[in-house]
């Protein structure tokens, strides 16, 4: 992280990087998660239940664990850039 006035920032937020570890791997753990982003579990959980909700990914059980599908043609959320998809971005940080 890169200190500017004093301040550390990150230009993607929790949610993109969450969004994006998923995308990497959609059998992680919300423990790994969480450990992956720099968050807690709690959070973890919160921000991927956020996601579920806005539609950007769907949680699937598979035993004792959880699945994830993103769903890459979801626009983004601001105005912004809405005419984006999210898999444009995954595209850029991941391999697929």
């Amino acid at each position: 992280m890169t200190e500017t006035s004093g301040r550390s920032w990150t230009l993607l937020t929790n949610h993109g990087r969450v969004l994006l570890l998923v995308a990497r791997d959609p059998d992680a753990r919300l423990r790994d998660l969480a450990e992956a982003a720099g968050i807690t579990e709690r959070a973890a959980q919160t921000i991927v239940g956020d996601l579920e909700e806005a539609g950007y990914l769907t949680r699937q059980r598979s035993g004792r664990r959880n699945h994830y599908v993103v769903h890459r043609r979801r626009p983004f959320r601001h105005p912004a850039e809405a005419d984006h998809s999210v898999g444009e971005l995954l595209d850029v940080f991941t391999d697929d």
